[in-house]
């Protein structure tokens, strides 16, 4: 699939959930050949492209949401079962990074398929103009953040579908207390509060006053970013952003895992 044949079907890459599947191999007797290409949607159905009959597509769909849910390629091996029986393997198994599926149809082919997906940048919210906010707001570009700005009173838009989001919240001291509510009614997968543990905790007794649960209140980090011993903006920016790198790596390894259960 080229970049136009993507954007002919209104998909952008950094906003839109796709994949791109490539057969690699075959053996045996198989409709398609290695090399052959399809594009498919958010919800693991192809769009464009050819990949076989009905043999392989539900295959490929699962591995396709598998790799939506991971962020990780996946390479299936879908053959018949007396070849999974001879590699010592079933439908299901993971072996040397291959996920191996059953093909029912007569020709008995095997077709080996990878799959690469592609999801959307994740989202940072800074909000707020504080000097930390704007050496954050610089830097995150550098590591594959989308960046928006947005004023304290300001409401946030719904979230994309499949598009994770992150929130800092760099007021400090303009708009406090708006923005933490904004934010933790609208859901994010990471927020976080630039300022002291102290003034935290006297914000969170005020947002549960209003009735947010405790819970939401709890998982904001506050003070924000790792503990690197940062003072000025840019080293506070930069530890915002190692924190934010290792949660999202953490979800992608818990999601892998799950997929793998």
């Amino acid at each position: 699939m080229t970049p136009k044949q993507i954007m002919e079907h209104g998909l952008q890459g950094g906003t839109d959930v796709f994949a791109i599947a490539t057969i690699v191999r075959t053996a045996g007797t198989t409709a398609a050949k290695p090399g052959a290409k399809a594009l498919l949607r958010g919800d693991g159905t192809i769009i464009d492209g050819w990949l076989g009959g009905g043999c392989v597509k539900g295959a490929i769909k699962a591995a396709t949401l598998r790799a939506y849910a991971t962020g990780q390629p996946q390479l299936i091996s879908v053959a018949p079962e007396e070849d999974l029986a001879r590699q010592g393997v079933h439908a299901g198994d993971d072996k040397d990074g291959v996920r191996f599926a059953r093909n029912g149809c007569p020709s008995k082919g095997t077709i080996d398929i990878f799959i690469e997906p592609h999801l959307p940048e994740p989202e940072l919210w800074v909000i707020g103009a504080s000097p930390v906010a704007l050496k954050l707001t610089a830097l995150a570009p550098h590591f594959g953040w989308t960046v928006t700005e947005a004023a304290s009173d300001a409401p946030l838009p719904d979230r994309a579908p499949g598009r994770a989001r992150y929130v800092v919240i760099a007021t400090q001291g303009q708009g406090d207390l708006a923005a933490l509510t904004t934010v933790l009614t609208s859901g994010a997968d990471y927020t976080a509060f630039v300022g002291s543990g102290k003034k935290y905790a006297t914000l969170s007794a005020k947002l549960a006053a209003q009735d947010i649960p405790a819970g939401q209140i709890a998982a904001v980090h506050a003070p924000a970013g790792l503990n690197i011993g940062a003072v000025t903006p840019a080293e506070i920016a930069l530890s915002i952003l190692a924190q934010m790198t290792e949660v999202k790596r953490q979800i992608s390894t818990q999601a892998a895992q799950s997929a793998a259960s």
